[in-house]
């Protein structure tokens, strides 16, 4: 096909035949395995590829020489990676993200025995291309600030997983032999408590502190509540040890300093992120729709933007998201019998945001807490009644967002009551 085609510009309409080749590329962390076919053609290529940007950057210009006048299409398990984020740059390249379930089923349909190798994995997304490709999208980049947005929210989370982590883990070595220090702080997971435990990492040597030298401590840690401070200085001289036995002392002590360098680290790394989140989002036009939504605050409106994006094609109904997000139940059917389930194949922290922000959503909505409260007068359980009430969110938020409009909650208060919603007696009856 003549001309080449920028990735903002593919359309989902090319055929294989209208690709000059078609690569499939089964990835691994040190060699890839790639079939390459040319279309009319009956024979394949099968080739590796070292995973090195060097060795990447010359396959890459390699195949723009022998195919000078056209673009090539490339099916690979990644839709987020080191080879697919590699391979973006380079304009002749058309990459077709598949997930990994639908490789592995196609597998299994032509290899029974689950006989697997490289080589054959990459002729069997090439395959997958080549016969089904009105079934797979073609990569398209959204802005750099969205894809910045999407993964630094994603870390975000994982370090919040990996704070609450080191905190169980550092509580557990303070149990052993300083229990005091615990019932002094009501949060762990804050600098006050990791600079007292630097400070005074054994009841030995935090009765030895002076009165003075400790109410200094607490107001430049902004602790000024002078009776709760009092409170703790009395607790701290009048304290037991709970044991005396270096041999208990010692190693719990050096534990749980290496877990206060680890928890002070990860908090401040934190709040660097929450920074940077932040003026991502606020620059985003589209931040006023999801700065309205009851309860996403700070920590899920930016979470929210960065899972609808800002493609308003992307999405041509709630429906398609509510599926893509795991949050729509998945109905099976064999002769006489029918179940729901949880669909398991989605991305979990897409799904994980939309839950968890629908929960919040209860504290700061009429509706959705009447909604909650219904399902579990109900017999629902919690997690039944929060996935029910983050399904409603989505398709609500999707219209709010296909609009570019801000969710108020009178107008759609209203709007339950223009439908005469059952809903309405459970808010009436839970001012």
């Amino acid at each position: 096909m003549p001309g080449t085609f920028s990735k903002e510009c593919v359309m989902t309409e090319l055929r294989p035949s209208d690709f000059a080749a078609i690569i499939g590329i089964d990835w691994a962390d040190k060699t890839h395995a790639i079939c390459l076919k040319i279309p009319g053609l009956d024979t394949c290529e099968i080739a590796e590829l070292a995973h090195t940007p060097e060795a990447i950057d010359d396959w890459a210009c390699a195949l723009k020489e022998r195919f000078p006048n056209g673009t090539i299409a490339v099916a690979l398990e990644q839709k987020k990676g080191p080879l697919l984020y590699a391979l973006l740059k380079y304009d002749h390249l058309v990459l077709y993200p598949v997930h990994p379930m639908t490789a592995a089923k196609y597998r299994q349909t032509w290899a029974p025995s689950r006989a697997k190798d490289d080589p054959t994995d990459a002729q069997f997304l090439l395959e997958l291309l080549e016969r089904h490709h009105d079934r797979l999208h073609a990569w398209t980049p959204q802005s750099k600030s969205i894809r910045q947005l999407g993964q630094l929210v994603e870390m975000r989370r994982r370090l919040v997983g990996d704070k609450v982590r080191i905190t169980n883990r550092l509580t557990a070595a303070l149990k052993n032999y300083y229990p005091l220090v615990l019932g002094l702080f009501d949060q762990k997971d804050t600098i006050i408590f990791c600079d007292f435990l630097d400070t005074w990492p054994s009841l030995k040597q935090a009765k030895h502190a002076r009165q003075d030298t400790l109410i200094r401590f607490f107001k430049a840690h902004n602790a000024q509540y002078e009776t709760t401070n009092r409170d703790r200085i009395d607790r701290i001289k009048k304290a037991t040890a709970l044991t005396c036995d270096e041999g208990v002392i010692m190693p719990n002590r050096l534990l749980a300093g290496a877990l206060v360098a680890q928890l002070r680290t990860t908090i401040l790394s934190i709040q660097t992120f929450d920074q940077n989140i932040q003026e991502l989002y606020e620059e985003h036009a589209d931040a006023p729709i999801f700065d309205s939504l009851p309860g996403a605050a700070k920590t899920y409106a930016p979470r929210l933007l960065a899972a609808f994006g800002e493609d308003r094609d992307r999405y041509q109904c709630a429906d398609e998201i509510l599926q893509y997000a795991g949050i729509a139940p998945v109905i099976e059917r064999s002769g006489q019998k029918c179940w729901t389930h949880w669909r398991y194949s989605c991305p979990k922290f897409l799904r994980q945001s939309f839950v968890e922000w629908a929960g919040q959503s209860i504290r700061f909505s009429f509706w959705a807490s009447a909604y909650y409260q219904m399902q579990k007068e109900r017999g629902k359980s919690h997690q039944v009644a929060i996935r029910a009430l983050a399904f409603k969110w989505i398709r609500i938020l999707f219209r709010c967002w296909k609009n570019r409009t801000p969710y108020d909650e009178s107008v759609y208060l209203k709007a339950l009551q223009k439908r005469r919603s059952p809903l309405l007696e459970n808010i009436a009856g839970n001012p």
